[in-house]
Order: structure tokens, then sequence, then C-alpha cells
């Protein structure tokens, strides 16, 4: 299961060392509910290679506007405190495979 975290763990997070892909999205959201269970399986795939975590937009709105985010699900892969890349919207196992592994 991916750890959810607040907006203070993920700035702690992503300043580390550990690639991080975070999954922003919210309680009401369908598509989140669909690639909840994707980036659950590829966590184990990637394990010690990159931190996975969550982070919900309704409870830190903060982190929305910092980065942009105007639709969800928004996952975001970060190195040493920057996003590298961006994925919006639903993406089946093979292509959110395809998209963490270019940015590890």
């Amino acid at each position: 299961m991916i750890e959810k975290v607040d907006a203070k763990k993920f700035d702690e997070l992503i300043s580390g060392e550990t690639p991080v892909v975070c999954d922003f999205y919210a309680d009401w959201c369908g598509p989140c509910k669909m690639l909840a269970p994707v980036l659950d399986e590829l966590s184990d795939v990637y394990a010690g290679k990159a931190n996975f975590v969550k982070v919900n937009v309704d409870e830190n709105m903060e982190l929305s506007i910092r980065y942009g985010i105007m639709s969800i699900p928004f996952v975001g892969v970060f190195k040493k405190g920057e996003m590298v890349d961006k994925s919006i919207g639903f993406m089946p196992k093979s292509e959110a495979d395809g998209f963490i592994a270019k940015n590890l």
C-alpha cells in the first residue's frame, strides 16, 4: 500500500537522494481510483529504486498550486527536490511502468 503523505512529509521526501513517484489524487476521482492499484503494483516492482507516495489534492491545496495541478490523477516524478516529469490521467500498467522506468 502506498503511503499517503501531507505537504510537510512530501517536501522531506522529495529533497532526499531517492527519487519519489507521487500520485496526486482525490477521493471523489474515478480515474484516480483506477490508477491506485496500478501504482501499488509498480511500487513493489521499483522497491528500493524509488519511494512511492500519494497526496490528496483536496487536503494539500498548496502542493496543487505549487505544481500547477489542474487535472487528476497527476503523477509526478521528483529527483532532488525537482519535478523531472509528469503524467496526467489514467495509465494502464504497461504505460505507467514505461513512464516510471524512463524517469528513474
